[in-house]
């Protein structure tokens, strides 16, 4: 049952938070779209044909979105509208609750309600499909916050991203949702530099390894690196974790 937080307050800091790799470890939208895939034998057999194209560009880094982009492809032609993936990833949510909840990550559901309780403005904004990252939250987290995502619609005959939530754009759609002054956020990817440098006190969770001394130059001196329970990623674990 969720807990009664107190309403949030006018004064209230506003607090981002990313999902995948600092909520959630590992890739959220894939793990979504790999069940999609093996749902149905066509899809697999399809996605198996096309991975000798897409795999390569999925390890490119370059090519790496439109990689992804033909897997979400195969795992959606056929859709033809948003609710019915909607609905699919709540049979998703359901069928695979206690992977999911395997793979979140309590340090960070902790630091997520410590804010929540407070009366902060909480808001998670994530390159995944919102309705993904707000089941996880709401039916096995039992944290029902705002989401902004990557919105989705039809397209060449499946139900694929029209907008990615992600880098400068992750930034415009927190300023369009009515969340343009930051105060903390946290995040592990390179890819949310600009959420990370507009937040008064921005926090890195869970970074690749090769990342670490980017941050540390890019970013306010002092800004935490922290690992929250990531075991391949790097950052200081804070006690207990």
């Amino acid at each position: 049952m969720s807990a009664q937080f107190p309403p949030v307050r006018r004064d209230a800091p506003t607090v981002v938070f990313d999902f995948d790799h600092t909520l959630y470890d590992g890739d959220s939208g894939s793990h979504l779209f790999a069940w999609l895939i093996r749902r149905r034998i066509w899809r697999t057999a399809l996605a198996l044909l096309a991975t000798p194209l897409l795999g390569p560009m999925v390890a490119f880094l370059p090519t790496r979105r439109r990689g992804i982009s033909g897997y979400v492809w195969i795992s959606t032609v056929g859709l033809r509208r948003t609710r019915t993936v909607d609905a699919l990833i709540d049979l998703y949510v359901a069928h695979d609750t206690q992977g999911i909840r395997a793979r979140l990550l309590p340090h960070a559901l902790e630091v997520l309600h410590r804010h929540r309780a407070a009366g902060d403005r909480v808001v998670v904004a994530t390159g995944a499909p919102p309705e993904l990252a707000r089941a996880i939250l709401a039916f096995v987290a039992h944290e029902a916050v705002p989401v902004i995502g990557s919105a989705l619609g039809p397209r060449f005959g499946a139900v694929v991203a029209t907008r990615h939530c992600h880098a400068e754009e992750k930034m415009r759609m927190l300023r369009e949702a009515g969340y343009a002054d930051i105060d903390v956020a946290y995040s592990d990817s390179s890819a949310d530099l600009p959420l990370l440098k507009a937040a008064r006190a921005p926090v890195v969770v869970n970074p690749k390894h090769g990342s670490v001394e980017m941050f540390r130059r890019v970013l306010p001196a002092g800004t935490p690196i922290l690992n929250w329970g990531c075991r391949e990623r790097g950052g200081e674990s804070p006690p207990g974790v």
